[in-house]
């Protein structure tokens, strides 16, 4: 990596198989092949709005391993960070055909995959150190004990370089041995972020506040910059450390076709725009515009918008 970053993140990948026909996984006999993982959908939205991009991670050295190095590439996503695993295989995931806007069932297959086995080792300071930014998220954080260190040894060192951090819960409670260990180890994240982006829900789990306002006061009181809280069919709250907030109106959306990946458009939108000097404000309407079409494609990114698309809405 010559050029300067823009963004690093870290994560797993998996190979995602989504049925094309409805009904129940067993029943499915014919299926699409995508990548999918929260940090890469952040990292495909971000690069396809021409920041430079890198994605960390480790997977096998097997078909689905190079399915995702082969993804990076067509993306634009820098993959230096990337390991080939030749002991560990590479997850996978089955999705369900959704319709009429219901979630989609998801079977995962990721237990001691090669992602699990990321550790501090992964962390290359130069690498690092020449992104502005840095994006996590829980995902990452819930699949094991070294993959979180990894993450908190980004974080801190990242910190004390002056970049930014942005932090989006993305709660998988059925990966954490407990919700006790589950809320204070992201928290721990989340109080070294400069931007934190949970939906409602989990801003409930997480804080035990039941208003936006009260979840973003708790991340505000400890250190975080901006709060921005994802409120479903209300759109979105924001509140600032100097005491600026608001609801952000949703897009409506006609047709509503797969949730999946939603939050994850809505970070890209944020993200880019504060990365680009917009307002809070209007980061989060370009957050509740992305989030909006991710929803209308059955695959985690085949929503997220280029610079033009995004122009054109």
């Amino acid at each position: 990596m010559h050029n300067p970053l823009d963004v690093i993140t870290v994560g797993e990948a998996m190979a995602m198989f989504v049925a094309t026909e409805t009904g129940t996984l067993a029943d499915a006999t014919q299926f699409i092949k995508r990548a999918a993982g929260a940090e890469l959908n952040v990292a495909t939205g971000l690069a396809r709005l021409g920041l430079k991009v890198s994605w960390v991670s480790r997977v096998g050295d097997d078909s689905f391993g190079h399915f995702i190095l082969n993804t990076l590439r067509k993306e634009g996503i820098d993959s230096t960070g990337v390991t080939l695993d030749g002991r560990y295989a590479t997850g996978f995931q089955l999705k369900s055909k959704a319709e009429n806007g219901t979630d989609p069932i998801v079977e995962y297959f990721r237990k001691g995959s090669a992602a699990s086995h990321l550790s501090p080792e992964d962390f290359n300071a130069a690498a690092f150190h020449q992104a502005r930014h840095l994006h996590l998220s829980g995902v990452a954080a819930a699949l094991s004990t070294t993959s979180y260190a990894l993450l908190d040894h980004a974080a801190r060192s990242m910190k004390a370089q002056g970049k930014s951090i942005s932090f989006d819960p993305n709660l998988r409670p059925v990966l954490w041995r407990s919700e006790a260990e589950m809320v204070t180890k992201l928290n721990h994240l989340a109080f070294q972020a400069d931007w934190v982006l949970p939906g409602l829900k989990e801003g409930i789990v997480l804080t035990g506040q039941r208003t936006p306002e009260g979840i973003a006061d708790f991340y505000l009181q400890h250190g975080v910059k901006a709060v921005v809280i994802k409120t479903g069919a209300d759109g979105a709250w924001f509140k600032t450390a100097s005491g600026e907030q608001g609801a952000v109106a949703p897009v409506k959306v006609e047709n509503v076709v797969d949730t999946v990946g939603a939050g994850d458009g809505f970070a890209v939108g944020v993200i880019s725009a504060l990365l680009e000097g917009k307002s809070l404000p209007d980061a989060v309407r370009r957050g509740n515009a992305i989030g909006a079409l991710a929803i209308q494609v059955p695959g985690d990114s085949e929503g997220l918008p280029t610079r033009e698309q995004l122009g054109a809405l």
